[in-house]
């Protein structure tokens, strides 16, 4: 059968972790994607074993098992985006390197997902270095909060210092990175402030009302709703001011499902449909 060339929505390629509560990782991103008129698709990178109060173990997938995942959708299917998220090895990292590098034209975010929200590890010095080596010159867009932001620049230069979050984002826009997007989730704050780097500095700032509790899958939510816009063909600033209007609405409808932390509402919309009905 010849493949149909009716119209499709736009088709986002994430590679993820599995996360059994829906929270975050690979279910996160295809609700998000999902929600913002987009067809995912996935790659498998780890299996995690966690519930809304952290994370308890993970298995890293084999590197030619991702490989061989991605090859095949993109054999078949066009792609309009990339999203990365947890990656769980370097052998992963590599062999995702090797696959984007062959599509330069298609929009990529990398989300760099180093540890839970609740502290669990998820990414050594190695795995940070090979972040930096391979992906972060591939990427259109990366994603970091502060903490990942001083990380990633620490492991980079190995003076273990702490820079400002300009000179993060310099650093890693001198790294390959297209974009830096910086979110001051972690920041003593009173309001959340999210800042957009390009190769001629700050592009913008957004300020959002800092939220009572704490979101379980907020920054794989901003992520996939980014390579949502920029597969809809939006233009990268108005892409993460549209996502970042949508991430706000997901956790001030947020909810919580178990006794750890809240998951963000995707469809929000639909809940407030549904009680408008009755």
């Amino acid at each position: 059968m010849l493949p149909s060339n009716e119209p499709h929505p736009p088709l986002v390629l994430t590679f993820a972790a599995s996360d059994p509560t829906g929270g975050a990782g690979l279910q996160a991103d295809l609700l998000t994607l999902a929600a913002l008129g987009c067809h995912p698709l996935s790659v498998v990178t780890a299996i995690t074993v966690q519930d809304t109060t952290g994370v308890e173990d993970f298995l890293a997938i084999d590197g030619d098992w991702v490989a061989d995942q991605a090859r095949a959708l993109l054999e078949d299917m066009p792609v309009a985006a990339f999203k990365i998220g947890m990656l769980g090895s370097v052998d992963a990292i590599a062999a995702i390197a090797e696959v984007v590098a062959d599509y330069p034209d298609v929009p990529l975010v990398l989300d760099p997902v180093l540890a839970s929200g609740r502290g669990d590890q998820f990414a050594d010095e190695e795995m940070v270095d090979a972040m930096i080596g391979l992906l972060l010159p591939l990427t259109t867009l990366v994603t970091p909060n502060s903490l990942e932001a001083r990380r990633l620049v620490a492991e980079d230069d190995g003076e273990g210092t702490t820079p400002p979050l300009p000179e993060c984002a310099r650093r890693l826009i001198n790294g390959g990175a297209g974009h830096v997007l910086i979110t001051g989730t972690h920041e003593n704050t009173e309001q959340v402030v999210n800042t957009l780097y390009g190769r001629c500095g700050k592009i913008r700032e957004d300020k959002w009302q800092r939220l009572p509790g704490s979101y379980h899958g907020s920054g794989c939510t901003l992520a996939s709703a980014i390579a949502a816009s920029l597969a809809h063909g939006t233009a990268i600033e108005e892409a993460v001011a549209e996502a970042q209007e949508y991430v706000w609405q997901t956790l001030a409808a947020a909810f919580r499902p178990g006794m750890g932390q809240h998951v963000p509402d995707r469809f929000f919309w639909a809940r407030i449909e549904n009680e408008d009905d009755h």
